[in-house]
C-alpha cells in the first residue's frame, strides 16, 4: 500500500512538471561558414533560482531543451564549444538560430554577428568606415569582408574586420532590406534582433533591438578613431537603396558629432557599483572568470562605468585575453574624468602599448606609450619608448 501511494505521488509530480515544461528547439550554426551546421555545441539555459536545464546539438546543430520557467529575459541561454567564443543571449530563444564565433587572433580584429527572428526576410549588415560600406553588394573592403549574407530570415549576418585602423571611425548599422521602401514598418523592431560583437576569445559586446520602435534602419554602435566603443541604438525610417544607406550614417563618421548618452537610472547605477565590488573581489580571490564575468556585467548595467573598465581590462590582461583588454582599456580611457583622468588615460595606454610590444606590433606599442607620455611625465614611459624605437 506504502508502495501504492509513493508511485501515485511520483506520477502526480511527473505529469504536473510534464504540464508546466515547454520545448525549447534551438539551432547553433557557424557565423562565418554559411548554414555550417555546429554540432556538439554544449547549450544551457539558465535563469536566477532555477536548476540549469542543459544539452548537446546534434550532427545538424539542433537542441531541444526541456524548461519548466518562462521563455523571457529573466533566462539566459549559454552556448559554448571549444574553438569558439561563447555565446550568451537573453532569452526570448524558442526556435532562434544563434551563431558561434571561432575565436580571433588578431589584436585588432573584430567580428559583428546579426541574427532575428522569422521576420522580416532580409536584415542587412552595414560596416561603413572611410571609403567603405560593406554590405551584401560590396562585400570586401579595407581588412574588412562580409562573411556570411542571409536573405530568408533568422541570420546570421556576419562581418569581420580583421584589423581596425587606428584614426579611422565605424559605424555598423542594420538596415531592413524587406521593407526597404516602408520607412514607418516596425517589422524591424519587432524582428527580435541582436548584435554580437567579438574580439579575440570573447563576446564584448550585445545589441537587442529596441521594440515598439517604428523605422528600417538601427543604427548601432560606432568605434571612434582611439577604438572607443559608443552605442548609438537609435531608429530611423528611411526610402533608399542599400548602397545609400551609407549617407544616411555617414556624419557619425565625425567623431566630433556628439552620440546621445544612454539614461541609467539609479537602481542600475547601484547594482552596477555592487556587481564592480564582486567583481574586485573574485579578482583578489583569483577567479579570473568570475571576476571577468561580474565586470561585464557591471557594465551592461552601465555602459558608463569608467572604474569597471579599467577592471576589466586588468582582468582579461591577466587572464591572457589580450584583444579584449585592449577594447577595455580604450573604454577606460574613453571615460576617465575628474582629477586622476590624466593618471588613468596614461596607465590605459601603458598597458595596450605592452600588449603590442610584445605581440611584436612595435609601430602599434610605440605609438600608444608617446600615448601615455603625454597624458603623464614617467621614466618608465621614456625607457619603453626608447626600447621599442631600437627594435
Amino acid at each position: 500500500m506504502h508502495l501504492l501511494r509513493m508511485a501515485s505521488v511520483f506520477s502526480l509530480c511527473a505529469a504536473a512538471w510534464s504540464v508546466q515544461a515547454e520545448s525549447l528547439p534551438v539551432e547553433v550554426l557557424s557565423a562565418v561558414v554559411k548554414d555550417q551546421k555546429i554540432a556538439d555545441a554544449d547549450v544551457l539555459l539558465q535563469r536566477n533560482g532555477e536548476q540549469n536545464v542543459v544539452g548537446k546539438t546534434n550532427a545538424q546543430g539542433q537542441v531541444t531543451l526541456q524548461s519548466s520557467f518562462p521563455d523571457d529575459a529573466g533566462s539566459l541561454l549559454i552556448i559554448k564549444k571549444s574553438g569558439y567564443s561563447n555565446l550568451v543571449v537573453k532569452c526570448p530563444c524558442k526556435d532562434m538560430t544563434y551563431a558561434i564565433s571561432p575565436v580571433m587572433q588578431n589584436l585588432d580584429g573584430l567580428r559583428v554577428v546579426l541574427t532575428w527572428g522569422k521576420t522580416p526576410a532580409d536584415l542587412d549588415s552595414h560596416m561603413i568606415f572611410p571609403g567603405n560600406n560593406i554590405y551584401f553588394e560590396q562585400k570586401q573592403g579595407a581588412d574588412a569582408n562580409l562573411d556570411v549574407d542571409d536573405v530568408d530570415g533568422y541570420g546570421p549576418e556576419t562581418i569581420t574586420l580583421q584589423k581596425k585602423h587606428y584614426g579611422e571611425s565605424y559605424v555598423y548599422a542594420v538596415h531592413d532590406f524587406t521593407n526597404s521602401e516602408n520607412p514607418g514598418s516596425r517589422q524591424l523592431s519587432n524582428s527580435q534582433a541582436k548584435v554580437f560583437v567579438y574580439m579575440g576569445q570573447s563576446l564584448v559586446r550585445t545589441y537587442y533591438v529596441p521594440t515598439n520602435r517604428s523605422g528600417n534602419l538601427w543604427t548601432v554602435f560606432r568605434m571612434t578613431g582611439n577604438g572607443d566603443f559608443q552605442d548609438i541604438n537609435t531608429f530611423s525610417g528611411v526610402n533608399v537603396h542599400p548602397a545609400n544607406v551609407l549617407n544616411e550614417v555617414s556624419p557619425l563618421l565625425d567623431d566630433k558629432v556628439a552620440i546621445a548618452e544612454v539614461a541609467v537610472s539609479s537602481t542600475a547605477q547601484a547594482d552596477a557599483r555592487a556587481l564592480n565590488v564582486k567583481g574586485e573581489a573574485a579578482y583578489k580571490a583569483g577567479d579570473l572568470e568570475q571576476s571577468i564575468a561580474l565586470f561585464r556585467q557591471a557594465i551592461d548595467l552601465n555602459n558608463s562605468f569608467g572604474q569597471a573598465y579599467s577592471n576589466l581590462g586588468l582582468a582579461y590582461q591577466k587572464a591572457g585575453n589580450t584583444a579584449e583588454a585592449i577594447w577595455a582599456n580604450r573604454k577606460a580611457v574613453a571615460l576617465a574624468s575628474g582629477n586622476s583622468a590624466n593618471t588613468v588615460r596614461a596607465s590605459s595606454y601603458y598597458n595596450i602599448a605592452r600588449i603590442y610590444e610584445n605581440a611584436g606590433q612595435f609601430s602599434d606599442a610605440l605609438r600608444h606609450y608617446e600615448l601615455a607620455k603625454e597624458q603623464k611625465a614617467n621614466p618608465v614611459y621614456d625607457t619603453a619608448i626608447e626600447r621599442v624605437k631600437n627594435r
